[in-house]
């Protein structure tokens, strides 16, 4: 394995512009950057690459932070991966299982310089906590967060949520009940604050017995409709927290010889591919625009520009179960 000096004889150049090259500095020809770059492959260099760190200031590593991994955050993050990618950056994934002290070691390790940038999909330390390690790096979150340091790439759920409840009522059901997910998350306030005003707009019933929690997956979904189903009366259709309720709902449903959308419609979030596969009707959460977003929004502080963010809305998907 060759060295830098090696490559610097074996170029003809000075080791000062093989460092260039390495750092990737505009002031170097392109005819010497290939000239220089043949020579490190013909002589099979491979860069240091704390060196290359030392000499840029930056690790060039994005930390991103999740207490764990389904379809909705691995499709966030391979959007997130592909976009810091074109620009440069390696991501490293801290997973938590919701541990706090887990957690702080990736913002000590922004702290201690050993990654540029923290991204945040899901945390479970207090925002308080979070906001005091700002001053060590830039910090972007996909969980919403309520801090005027902490952005948010995360969309208000709200519009999402009326969406679907606007086409329920269209499609003439009444009586909708609501799995949500996380009940102290900004999220299900902000869509229970849309079933309830949506459904005053249309002197319908809000029935809060019908909120459930803490509904994340499909077995969650298979309960919900044993627990409702149990019930005196029922309702026509339920608002899902996620594709994974819906899918769900709409297997239990079946085992309970349900006409769906007859006796029961279903709607889902976040146009998966489940969703389209089985036919759900669900609505489209832009999650790779989200993505491309979170680093645009670190990218002053990484690339030491501004960058224009993309104009992001939610979608009403219209499937088989409405």
């Amino acid at each position: 394995m060759s060295t830098l000096d090696e490559i610097a004889k074996l170029s003809g150049f000075s080791k000062a512009t093989v460092s260039r090259v390495l750092n990737e500095s505009p002031h170097v020809s392109k005819e010497t950057r290939e000239k220089i770059l043949a020579i490190m492959k013909e002589a099979d260099y491979v860069p240091n690459r704390n060196a290359i760190s030392l000499s840029k200031g930056q690790t060039q590593q994005i930390g991103m932070i999740t207490m764990d991994l389904n379809e909705l955050i691995l499709s966030f993050m391979n959007s997130f991966v592909e976009i810091s990618d074109h620009y440069g950056y390696q991501t490293i994934i801290y997973t938590t299982g919701g541990d706090k002290q887990k957690e702080l070691q990736a913002f000590e390790d922004l702290k201690m310089k050993r990654v540029d940038a923290l991204l945040i999909l899901t945390s479970v330390n207090a925002q308080n906590v979070i906001s005091s390690y700002c001053k060590y790096g830039p910090i972007v979150s996909w969980q919403r967060m309520d801090h005027p340091e902490i952005p948010s790439v995360a969309m208000n759920q709200y519009d999402g949520y009326a969406l679907a409840l606007e086409h329920l009522i269209e499609r003439g059901y009444k009586r909708i009940a609501n799995a949500f997910g996380r009940p102290s998350s900004i999220n299900t306030h902000s869509r229970r604050l849309a079933y309830e005003q949506i459904m005053i707009k249309y002197n319908l019933p809000v029935i809060e017995k019908w909120y459930y929690s803490t509904i994340y997956g499909i077995r969650d979904g298979e309960q919900l409709v044993r627990t409702l189903m149990g019930q005196p009366d029922q309702p026509d259709a339920i608002l899902c927290a996620n594709d994974l309720v819906a899918v769900g709902v709409l297997s239990e449903a079946r085992r309970q010889n349900l006409n769906v959308p007859g006796d029961l419609a279903i709607v889902g979030f976040d146009n998966s591919e489940l969703s389209q596969t089985l036919g759900i009707t669900t609505v489209r959460n832009p999650i790779a625009g989200q993505a491309e977003n979170a680093f645009l929004l670190l990218a002053p502080a990484l690339l030491g520009r501004d960058m224009e963010l993309q104009p992001l809305s939610f979608q009403l998907i219209q499937r088989e179960t409405t």
